[in-house]
């Protein structure tokens, strides 16, 4: 029985939709500016959360922010028009996927350097601990006539060595 709830719970887990923060007094009654509207909406990053939508977030710059693009669709702004406009007022940052151009270069390049780099080392590691044996373990290789002798000499005296 426990194994059926849990399988159920699993499943109910699969189809379960992401909620949106949109509020029914934001949804537009022409069908397709709505449309438009919540395309646009995941598009553009909440300023307050980053790393959501505006179309997910439920603070209130998410909320004029999705006002506003509904807004610029019923003045007649094309897509491209109201995203022209967000970029000039927020920035680039307004945008969930940034474009690639010379100020966010090193927003795209960067990740896959340190991954590449990352790599690099790795690699270098595993090959330096391929190549010690057994005495590399001591910081010359081989240890002294004198450090054996020791060693010996304090094997004798432990009773815990002796068989």
């Amino acid at each position: 029985m426990r194994r059926l709830q849990i399988a159920l719970a699993l499943l109910a887990l699969l189809y379960t939709t992401p909620l949106h923060a949109v509020l029914p007094d934001e949804i537009l009654s022409d069908p397709k500016l709505e449309e438009r509207a919540r395309n646009l909406s995941r598009e553009l990053r909440c300023m307050v959360c980053q790393n959501q939508s505006i179309d997910d977030s439920d603070a209130p710059l998410a909320r004029d922010l999705r006002l506003l693009v509904r807004e610029r669709l019923k003045a007649g702004d094309s897509d491209r028009e109201v995203m022209d406009f967000l970029t000039a007022r927020y920035g680039d940052f307004v945008l969930l996927k940034p474009p690639v151009n010379a100020k966010t270069m090193l927003l795209w390049i960067l990740p896959a350097a340190l991954l590449f780099g990352g790599a690099i080392v790795l690699v270098a590691a595993l090959r330096r601990r391929q190549g010690a044996g057994p005495d590399a373990v001591v910081a010359g290789g081989r240890l002294s006539a004198e450090e054996e002798r020791r060693i010996a000499e304090l094997l004798e005296r432990d009773p815990r060595t002796r068989g």
